[in-house]
């Protein structure tokens, strides 16, 4: 019903609002050669976990209290233009290689590479993908490797090298401010892994060795003005759940150097199908999520307060359909704060040192706390993490875009709600050059 909804209200939009129809992108193609793009972004990354005082993984159930590994990865992207006339065709591709810089059995499972039969990390792993494009006006449909960034279907990039999903994906921009999408995509590759449709279902959500089979979507965003937008979203993971999703965002400015900006989402899923997907305590999975964040900047400063609640059966559910696919204010750097019935909030602090005559120089620091989370063995289960990150971006000069980022996450729970880890303490140091090479 809210899918109808939602073409509905884009009908009326295309048809009330024919005037604001944008120039066509496809008429103004120079061509398959002259609008190519190819880019290499270097990323280094090191990763550091430190269970404190939990000395056994809660996974694989083997002694190891810490873990850390460093490594270097290449993640290029061709873009082909597209070729002139009523229709234009091209390609993509995507091609990933992770190095181990350092690394063993003893500090492994970080997430940075895969591990082999003995639970030593792999020297290097690489992996690529084709994807072919065509174009009419605006809208244009791609076959193949892609990243994708909707809010029920999202590729994770936060380790070394990033997910990759591969299938159809239709994006249409034919109304100026409205734009749709349409997808169906068969296969999603995990980070650290380089064989075909590496992600795979928890066993503790009833699915057992399951991947993705088919994922279907369907919505769009529309601006309504230049501080108003709204999203509407549908998914349909073949054997695991569909899910609605929703969202509002509102730019309110107070002055030159002053706004507000409120920002509302929520999640609707429910399991479906073969796979039974169900929470720890048997019950099939039917549950909405929903948060809600206000953020107050004033010249180089930012002040941000959210408030998250899960309700219903089980945990807000997501990962065979992108690791990313978590658009709530609450999940942060190590937790979701999505455990059934958890209710949490967060306060949040950014500062732009350009204010300050040090371009390219940020900090953020925010601290979270969830409570009431409905988990194995408690009913009010509580956590809590803050954390830090630091980045720095060359502005000018031969390494300019070159970036340096350090963040720092501390986590905490007596009840073990994120996966049974009591506590955990991380670091991340990543160095960052996207070389631009067409």
């Amino acid at each position: 019903m809210r899918v109808m909804k939602w073409s509905m209200i884009a009908l009326a939009v295309a048809a009330g609002t024919s005037q604001l129809a944008v120039a066509s992108s496809q008429d103004e193609s120079k061509g398959f050669v002259d609008d190519s793009t190819l880019n290499v972004k270097m990323r280094n990354l090191y990763f550091s976990r430190d269970r404190r005082n939990d000395d056994r993984d809660p996974e694989t159930g083997d002694r190891q209290s810490r873990q850390a590994e460093w490594g270097q990865g290449f993640i290029g992207t061709f873009e082909s233009g597209f070729t002139q006339g009523t229709v234009g065709v091209g390609v993509d591709a995507i091609g990933l290689l992770g190095i181990k810089l350092d690394g063993g059995r003893g500090t492994t499972n970080t997430g940075l590479f895969p591990v082999d039969s003995e639970g030593r990390p792999e020297d290097s792993y690489s992996k690529g993908y084709g994807a072919v494009k065509a174009r009419i006006s605006n809208t244009v449909l791609k076959f193949g490797g892609q990243f994708t960034a909707l809010p029920v279907f999202a590729t994770d990039d936060s380790r070394l090298l990033p997910e990759a999903a591969e299938g159809f994906l239709l994006t249409s921009k034919e109304i100026e401010g409205l734009e749709l999408n349409a997808g169906h995509f068969t296969r999603l590759d995990a980070q650290a892994q380089s064989y075909k449709d590496s992600i795979r279902g928890r066993n503790d959500a009833g699915i057992k060795n399951g991947g993705l089979t088919e994922a279907n979507i369907f919505g769009g965003t529309y601006a309504i003005t230049d501080g108003l937008s709204t999203s509407l979203y549908y998914s349909k993971v073949e054997d695991y759940w569909r899910k609605y999703y929703a969202n509002v965002n509102w730019a309110v400015p107070l002055s030159d150097k002053q706004g507000l900006v409120f920002d509302f989402n929520i999640y609707d899923t429910k399991s479906s199908g073969a796979a039974n997907v169900k929470a720890f305590d048997g019950d099939k999975l039917d549950n909405r999520a929903f948060s809600l964040s206000a953020a107050y900047n004033v010249g180089a400063h930012t002040f941000t307060l959210a408030y998250q609640k899960v309700t219903g059966d089980g945990d807000y559910a997501y990962g065979i359909d992108g690791g990313g696919t978590v658009f709530l204010a609450n999940s942060i750097a190590r937790s979701d704060f999505n455990a059934e019935d958890e209710k949490s909030w967060q306060a949040r602090y950014d500062l732009n040192f350009a204010e300050y005559g040090i371009p390219g120089l940020t900090f953020m620091t925010r601290y979270a706390r969830g409570s009431d989370a409905n988990v194995a063995g408690t009913t009010n289960g509580k956590e809590w993490e803050r954390d830090i990150d630091i980045k720095y971006v060359l502005q000018e000069g031969p390494a300019k875009d070159l970036s340096f980022r350090v963040r720092q996450a501390t986590y905490r729970s007596a009840d073990g709600v994120y996966y049974g880890s009591p506590s955990l303490d991380e670091l991340r140091l990543i160095v960052e050059y996207p070389l631009s090479i067409l």
